[in-house]
């Protein structure tokens, strides 16, 4: 089955804030954490079951090397990144969103 993505603003705004977090510590490392990020999706797309439901039916993807989560919808043809989230983070800020 093939899956389109898309991407939450709230989501699309956790990106961006931390690829400057990360651009401000190293030069670069924005761009190692994006490049990160667009394997996770790839592998997302490739076998979305794979990742385990973590809420309700919300399912999650952990990112290689950087700390952050990647927590989607599942939903025929598509799948919906609702958050991109440190680990660190208090999760009742991504549960809000389901």
């Amino acid at each position: 089955m093939t899956h389109e993505i898309s991407i939450s603003p709230e989501a699309e705004s956790e990106l961006a804030e931390a690829f400057d977090w990360y651009e401000e510590q190293f030069t670069g490392l924005g761009s190692e954490f994006l490049r990160s990020v667009d394997a996770c999706f790839h592998a997302i797309l490739r076998t979305p079951r794979i990742y385990p439901v973590v809420y309700k039916n919300l399912r999650r993807a952990l990112l290689r090397r950087f700390p952050y989560q990647i927590f989607f919808l599942e939903a025929n043809d598509r799948l919906e990144v609702l958050a991109v989230f440190h680990s660190k983070r208090n999760p009742r800020r991504w549960q809000k969103r389901v």
